[in-house]
């Protein structure tokens, strides 16, 4: 079957009871269905189109693109098979092989290899299309790609748009409340929330980001850093003391902590502790710690006192933007690194450093810990953003704050969110 475009709609035929994984392959089905072609590169120009590569090839020239082509009866020629990310099979499937992506922009502008003569898009499923690939079809791909662009479609990314699976993904267990954990950075960056069997943004990508972010170069770099993220101990130990200190407070007296005894009583406890004896265990047996002299012990005052008058300002701020409640505040920031240890489990997985199988024992793990720290998925997204404005933002209230604010807020209200249709505990 074919048009007068030169497409060949391929022989998958149609399939009324066909559930399409996702929104884009809904919607290209859609299209192809009732013949609406236009519809269908509008569609492909916004998504992310992804292609097989060896894995040692990838590995042993980073950041270089290989198109594999395939012969395909349907044609009678060799076409370059495309997948829509809902199609991608699990990461597990094929251990040799994984897959990067471009956009059909991309494919427009910059590939050229005469031995392949058509694209094939998702071959197999009902939404299969063969779309012919000379320089005049390229310019057509282009045509769609720049409209797409000009007009809100979510082009060339999908980022602060709450994006799932709508079959195949996880909707209730610890997994799905683990992946709910990770919905901020889902929804900033536009990935799908509930996708257990993780490609991201491609293989190479993946292992770029925990390269260029985490210093995280293999398997065994990768489990101690997602030890480490379930234990929280990335969390400044600052921090936590100053956290401690006001809900010890809290916990004692009952109450709102004014500001004054915050600082107070945290003042009156380093002064405490550095009168305190201390001993270490050293390679030359238990010694005795020195207290801090006068000037280093005022310098860790201060320190702690600005950090504390920085939580507060936060605070304040959450409380005007909807992200605390009046005379609410954040207990303890271990959220921070809980979401990051469900997002480092499917990171891990997009670059090949754990199974998929050891992604969601971690994101399970998570799940646990969030639970057992937190009470609500608000109390959750409040304590993982102050992590991250303390950690990022330095009181600028730029885009590492007003980006989650963003996140939070359609967390909250869109119907579709985990954070509604998934119980916290």
């Amino acid at each position: 079957m074919g048009n007068g475009d030169g497409i060949a709609a391929g022989e998958a035929g149609p399939q009324a009871a066909w559930q399409a994984p996702g929104a884009v392959e809904r919607q290209l089905y859609e299209a192809k269905e009732c013949g609406d072609w236009p519809a269908y590169f509008d569609t492909l120009a916004s998504a992310d189109l992804f292609f097989a590569d060896s894995i040692a090839r990838i590995d042993a020239h980073p950041g270089s693109v290989k198109c594999t082509p395939y012969w395909y009866s349907q044609v009678r020629a060799n076409c370059l098979p495309l997948l829509t990310e809902g199609m991608l099979p699990p990461p597990d499937q094929n251990p040799d092989t994984a897959f990067d992506y471009e956009t059909l922009e991309w494919f427009a502008k910059s590939w050229r290899d005469d031995s392949i003569l058509w694209l094939v898009i998702n071959p197999g499923s009902p939404c299969e299309a063969f779309l012919p690939a000379t320089p005049p079809h390229q310019g057509l791909w282009l045509e769609h790609a720049n409209r797409v662009s000009r007009c809100d479609c979510g082009y060339p990314r999908h980022r602060m748009h709450l994006r799932a699976l709508e079959a195949g993904g996880a909707a209730s267990g610890p997994v799905a409340h683990g992946l709910g954990l990770v919905a901020l950075l889902s929804v900033n960056n536009g990935t799908l929330w509930n996708s257990i069997a993780y490609h991201g943004t491609g293989y190479y990508t993946e292992k770029k980001r925990l390269k260029d972010s985490w210093d995280v170069h293999s398997r065994q770099q990768w489990q101690h850093t997602q030890e480490s993220l379930l234990n929280a101990d990335f969390i400044s130990g600052v921090w936590n003391f100053a956290l401690n200190v006001r809900r010890s407070l809290a916990r004692d007296y009952g109450g709102e902590v004014e500001l004054g005894q915050w600082r107070h009583a945290a003042e009156r406890a380093l002064r405490d502790h550095a009168t305190a004896t201390e001993y270490q265990l050293s390679p030359d047996g238990v010694t005795k710690v020195s207290p801090p002299s006068s000037s280093q012990m005022e310098g860790q005052i201060a320190g702690v006192q600005r950090l504390i008058g920085r939580i507060a300002r936060y605070e304040e701020r959450f409380r005007a933007d909807g992200l605390l409640t009046d005379g609410q505040f954040v207990h303890k920031v271990e959220a921070w690194d809980y979401a990051r240890a469900a997002g480092m489990a499917r990171w891990g997985l997009g670059a090949r450093y754990c199974t998929q199988q050891e992604a969601e024992k971690a994101i399970s793990r998570a799940s646990a810990a969030g639970q057992a720290s937190y009470q609500s998925w608000e109390e959750f997204s409040a304590a993982f953003i102050l992590g991250r404005c303390l950690h990022f933002d330095d009181e600028k209230f730029g885009t590492w704050y007003q980006d989650m604010l963003n996140a939070h807020r359609i967390l909250t209200t869109d119907p579709a969110s985990p954070w509604l249709t998934i119980p916290w505990a």
